[in-house]
């Protein structure tokens, strides 16, 4: 039978955002290429960092045939206890690498039976390097498919050179107070915005040993686009000892309430289709975004003093130790100050999970305070909304030094704001009510912010339309595909 595909197999890390930019990618490069099929091979998230509306979206997966994308749920390893699983790093550390045997044999059968295609390619995820050995002993090349920005995959190469080449003790310079250069950054970066995953010894070690594997990939793929960030690429490109990286981004799912979760409820439209153009601000804090109540009034308040209308997303902390997912409110007003939603009633709405892209392409929505992950701001530049940054867990701190310091793209509330998943080192002072609402206001007032955003919204577009930067990344990245099979 002779081969009349390439087929490219994607294992994405069980992470929403992760399996969320996977499978678009896919529908990308299917889309492009006739040639070409995908089989992504599913690692179910452990329940304890799973709300309903991943496992959702994975049963979701299944049962939606696309064109030469199939799905394949790995069997779920058991072994390892719900108290062990709350800590992520275990995730990284034990949960992913004991799927690795269920790749292998997902991979040998597909290897060996008579079939319409050859393998020429695994893709796998920043947190799943220990596939590449899966991938070896079949003798199939590997690539990279990096969810975050460029200049956060260069601040990764640039630790791992900074420990093995120079020899710095990372964990006394992550707990420091000062500033390092980055290759990939043009602005010194202060130490106390490094990922979080640097700052233990644990955490490091994971780094450390996933960076060495990740520098053996044939090339990396990287959800960003050259017009964003043109130094952090070329400083990528011009270093050897790192794989060809290829911007392909923005990668986005932009089909509404794709996520698995609910869409927005028809009086929440209706609402924001009664105000003016660009005049709410739209407060959404990711899959694993919550405050405690001191907080959430602190925000309730900055957001009246504002005087803006308002869209905010508000989720109820896990109330206990056996899930890290937040959930919405049976009743809000429970822990907002005493007559807020009656004060704000007309200029503001208080909502549970909100489906995002749907919100931000509004024409009402003209400011977003965001979490920072990277899929958040890549949509919100996409709609051409500034942000404010109030990061809260993983590297999202350096997301925010990315958008506001390095590139100017967005308005600070916070760049150092932590409540981590990761480390014990959380840095949740309450953030007063006053910076909320002054930040709010320069938010959406801020006339050059927007306008830079505003341009950098037509580029993202340009970028992945045809002629554009990453659709020519793409179409060579196929090319090279095609080529590992004859």
């Amino acid at each position: 039978m002779a081969n009349t595909f390439s087929e490219l197999v994607f294992i994405p890390a069980p992470g929403v955002g992760h399996i969320m930019s996977t499978i678009e990618i896919a529908k990308l490069l299917v889309n492009r290429d006739q040639r070409l099929m995908i089989t992504v091979l599913v690692i179910k998230p452990p329940s304890v960092s799973s709300g309903p509306a991943i496992t959702k979206y994975i049963k979701s997966l299944a049962e939606n045939t696309m064109d030469r994308i199939s799905f394949i749920e790995l069997p779920q390893d058991e072994s390892l206890s719900i108290h062990e699983l709350i800590s992520p790093l275990t995730v990284f550390n034990k949960f992913i690498p004991n799927h690795c045997k269920y790749a292998r044999n997902v991979v040998a059968d597909m290897t060996k039976q008579p079939r319409s295609s050859r393998i020429v390619g695994i893709v796998i995820d920043m947190f799943c390097a220990c596939m590449i050995d899966v991938a070896n002993e079949f003798n199939i090349p590997t690539y990279l498919f990096f969810t975050s920005n460029a200049a956060f995959l260069g601040f990764k190469f640039h630790i791992q050179a900074l420990s093995d080449d120079m020899k710095e003790d990372v964990i006394e310079l992550s707990n420091s107070d000062t500033e390092i250069l980055v290759p990939t950054l043009v602005k010194p970066l202060p130490t106390k915005l490094f990922w979080s995953l640097v700052q233990t010894p644990e955490g490091l070690d994971f780094v450390l040993k996933s960076v060495r594997k990740l520098r053996e990939v044939k090339a990396i793929m990287v959800n960003t686009f050259l017009e964003l960030e043109t130094h952090a690429i070329e400083s990528l490109s011009a270093d050897t000892n790192i794989p060809p990286v290829y911007p392909v981004g923005p990668i986005l799912n932009l089909e509404a309430g794709s996520s698995g979760g609910k869409k927005l409820d028809d009086e929440v439209i209706t609402w924001l289709d009664s105000q003016p153009p660009s005049s709410v601000v739209f407060l959404c804090f990711g899959s694993m975004g919550s405050f405690d109540e001191a907080q959430v009034k602190e925000i309730a308040n900055g957001l009246e003093q504002s005087g803006h209308p308002f869209l905010w997303s508000l989720r109820r902390p896990p109330s206990d130790k056996k899930s890290r997912a937040p959930t919405d409110y049976e009743d809000p007003s429970v822990v907002l100050p005493e007559g807020f939603l009656e004060r704000t009633r007309g200029i503001g709405k208080v909502i549970g999970w909100a489906p995002q892209v749907t919100v931000l392409a509004h024409h009402a929505v003209g400011g977003f305070v965001s979490h920072c992950g990277w899929n958040s701001l890549l949509e919100s530049l996409w709609f051409g909304v500034p942000s404010a940054t109030w990061p809260v867990y993983a590297e999202q701190q350096m997301n925010a030094f990315d958008m506001v310091v390095e590139l100017g793209l967005a308005v600070e509330i916070k760049l150092d704001y932590r409540k981590d998943v990761f480390t014990t080192k959380s840095n949740t002072a309450i953030v007063t009510a006053k910076e909320i609402g002054s930040k709010v206001k320069q938010l959406m007032e801020d006339y050059e912010v927007r306008t830079k955003v505003k341009a950098m919204s037509a580029k993202s577009r340009s970028a992945v339309a045809e002629g554009g930067s990453s659709y020519a990344s793409i179409g060579c990245l196929i090319q090279e595909f095609l080529r590992n099979a004859s």
